[in-house]
């Protein structure tokens, strides 16, 4: 019956402080009501208190008794500012995180001055924001960071769910493959109820602005660079349904996966892997083709193979990109690579090895051509192949590496170029060379210019960065009229 299923889902704070409010306007006293439904004053006190759901039965004599409707008390008619109140905080005092800290729901009696309940309501809040500080600190970010990784390699960094979510939206606008264009961008876009809109005061700490009450997807008017990625990117949280992230690792979780879905939407697996097997056939797969193809960033047709790689291919991977100054800001590996880490197993913030792919491929002045090179390493021999991009925040490589016996499949397999790192094992370039060091030790004073995220904690809030303000400012301000 639709009533129960109504009542099922209906808010129980708001159900009884909506009946208090027309008994109240009624001019009916607590006893009086009681005694017209047959129960006791404590009874109907428990429900508009929202302690108790009342049963459908019961429901309708309260609202036989009140000269009001069902609907009229399970709807969303407005509530009065001191029932409002009265929820808000009744809500926050039933939450985790009030609970967390040892405080437990009580009753808010009519005598309570509103000014009080605004108070509780603001450190509710003040709590909330502090549970978000906490949770962004440079060591959560770095054990949530590893846990993610970890999941990737148990994965082999392919996820069936999001490559068939991909394949829906491709297939409810007809692509079927090769690279995607704008116009196709503009479909699904469309498909999900978007229309694509271009502002000057887009809010620097954001790529782009979803405008869920009015279908619209802002981009910043000076944003350089493929504009289908960033559109993909934005849209992508709608696809997957994600919630507000609750915390830094849900955060992370969700960005990882927002990522793979735009790469998946750009890069069709059942397309991407005819192409793969048939230049694995030829032994000539090539991260520099994948990029032509569908024409995508080097970047983005790296992570690409290493998503599809090891489950189509049988090649297990791993993958660099290190900014100029040497510190790795993304890995992922499902080879035996072994990569530098810190005391929590975390591989970005690291120095790559000065005599790995990944910083040798700085010093040469080809930037037109792939960087090939065979490193020898405590573990083994591996092959990569490099290039250099640039961005906002300096120069980075990325590289994409195998192991010396899957070298076979690839073009740049008969490179010259070799190294030689124990990095990982041994301290290698990590410490001078013996004779340098007793020329300068103790000569030498070098001024760290330390990132100022090693120091301090992340940004805090939902979206680690994002000024909030900022946004709904912004929001408001382009906000289509009517």
């Amino acid at each position: 019956m639709q009533l129960e299923e109504d009542l099922d889902h209906a808010d129980v704070l708001a159900l009884g402080r909506r009946i208090r409010q027309v008994r109240t306007e009624r001019g009916m006293t607590l006893d009086a009501l009681a005694a017209a439904v047959g129960r006791a004053p404590s009874q109907l006190s428990m429900i508009e208190n929202g302690r108790r759901e009342p049963k459908l039965s019961m429901l309708r004599l309260i609202a036989q008794a009140l000269g009001t409707t069902l609907d009229a008390l399970m709807g969303d008619a407005p509530l009065d500012e001191r029932a409002e109140l009265e929820i808000g905080v009744e809500r926050a005092l039933r939450g985790a995180r009030m609970k967390a800290i040892g405080v437990t729901p009580f009753r808010i009696p009519r005598g309570v001055p509103d000014d009080a309940l605004r108070a509780i309501l603001r450190l509710a809040g003040e709590v909330d924001r502090l549970h978000d500080e906490r949770a962004a600190t440079p060591e959560q970010a770095r054990r949530a960071n590893v846990e993610l990784r970890h999941l990737m390699r148990r994965q082999d960094n392919h996820f069936p769910e999001l490559e068939t979510a991909a394949a829906e939206v491709l297939r409810a606008v007809g692509h079927t493959g090769g690279a995607l264009t704008q116009r196709v961008t503009a479909d699904i876009a469309s498909h999900l109820g978007f229309t694509i809109h271009h502002a000057s005061d887009l809010p620097q700490t954001t790529r782009a602005v979803l405008d869920l009450r009015h279908g619209r997807l802002y981009l910043s008017s000076r944003r350089q660079g493929d504009l289908r990625t960033a559109v993909l990117q934005a849209l992508t949280a709608r696809i997957l349904g994600h919630a507000e992230p609750t915390d830094y690792a849900e955060f992370l979780r969700q960005r990882v996966e927002q990522n793979y879905l735009a790469g998946a939407l750009l890069m069709p697996e059942a397309d991407v892997v005819r192409v793969l097997l048939d230049a694995k056939k030829r032994r000539a797969i090539s991260i520099e083709d994948l990029r032509d193809t569908y024409a995508v960033s080097y970047e983005t047709a790296a992570h690409r193979f290493t998503n599809l790689a090891t489950r189509h291919l049988g090649i297990p991977v791993h993958f660099l990109k290190v900014h100029e100054s040497g510190t790795i800001t993304k890995a992922y590996e499902n080879d035996g690579v072994n990569f530098p880490t810190d005391s929590l197993g975390s591989i970005e913030g690291q120095l790559c090895c000065r005599r790995w792919t990944s910083r040798v491929v700085f010093e040469r002045d080809d930037r037109f051509n792939p960087y090939f090179q065979y490193t020898d390493t405590g573990n083994g021999t591996y092959w990569c192949t490099a290039r250099v991009e640039h961005s906002a925040q300096g120069a980075h490589s990325v590289s994409v590496g195998v192991r010396f016996d899957d070298t076979k499949w690839f073009a740049g397999r008969d490179t010259p170029h070799r190294g030689v790192s124990r990095h990982a094992d041994e301290p290698c370039c990590r410490r001078p060379p013996a004779e340098l060091a007793e020329a300068w030790r103790d000569r030498a004073w070098p001024h760290a210019a330390t990132p100022r995220t090693l120091l301090a904690t992340l940004p805090t809030g939902s979206f680690p960065g994002v000024d909030t303000t900022e946004v709904y400012e912004f929001l408001d301000r382009n906000a289509p009229l009517g």
